[in-house]
């Protein structure tokens, strides 16, 4: 019966219509809680003081993540939903699907004094990741690095991402059934 988190994300790992599907994590808390522990780990001794998360499952995992480490989440918002405030904005550059998202932060959420940790479900360009370092590093916040639960980014996305980490690579997934 698999334990790990790597291993619980195999087992709930599943291709619908050809696109990659995670949310069964989420139905599951011994997988979910197993999840974010593995999402966590690499960073605990790094003196991460707030997580970011991008709209959608990015607020679902960071927040669950910033629960686990003892220390706030900060939402990174996409489109034009109500977000009250002064907000730190980005167009990200292209992602998987040609697509650009406009990025929303609150300024007053982020301060010299952070050190920030983004939690995602799967990064493949790195674009978002990169906009939210952008942000961060605009509130004056540092940029501790990126955990996802699929790694997917190439080696020079990764570079000027800083620290990544995932739970299993892209390759390790099942194929695809289309």
């Amino acid at each position: 019966m698999p334990t790990t988190a790597r291993d619980l994300t195999l087992e709930h790992f599943r291709w619908v219509g050809g696109h990659a599907d995670v949310w069964a994590i989420f139905r599951d808390a011994k997988a979910l809680a197993a999840v974010v522990a593995g999402l966590v780990e690499p960073f605990r001794d790094e003196r991460v003081t707030a997580v970011c998360g991008i709209e959608s499952r990015g607020f679902l995992l960071g927040g669950a993540a910033a629960v686990e480490l003892g220390f706030g989440f900060v939402p990174v918002r996409k489109g034009e939903g109500l977000f009250p405030g002064d907000k730190v904005v980005r167009q990200s550059a292209p992602d998987y699907r040609r697509i650009r998202h406009t990025l929303r932060l609150q300024r007053s959420a982020l301060g010299p004094a952070d050190r920030v940790l983004l939690i995602d479900d799967w990064i493949e360009t790195g674009n978002q990741a990169a906009a939210v370092r952008s942000m961060a590093e605009e509130c004056g916040a540092t940029w501790v690095g990126c955990s996802v639960i699929v790694d997917q980014l190439t080696k020079l996305p990764k570079s000027a991402l800083g620290t990544v980490r995932g739970l299993l690579d892209a390759q390790e997934l099942p194929p695809s059934e289309t």
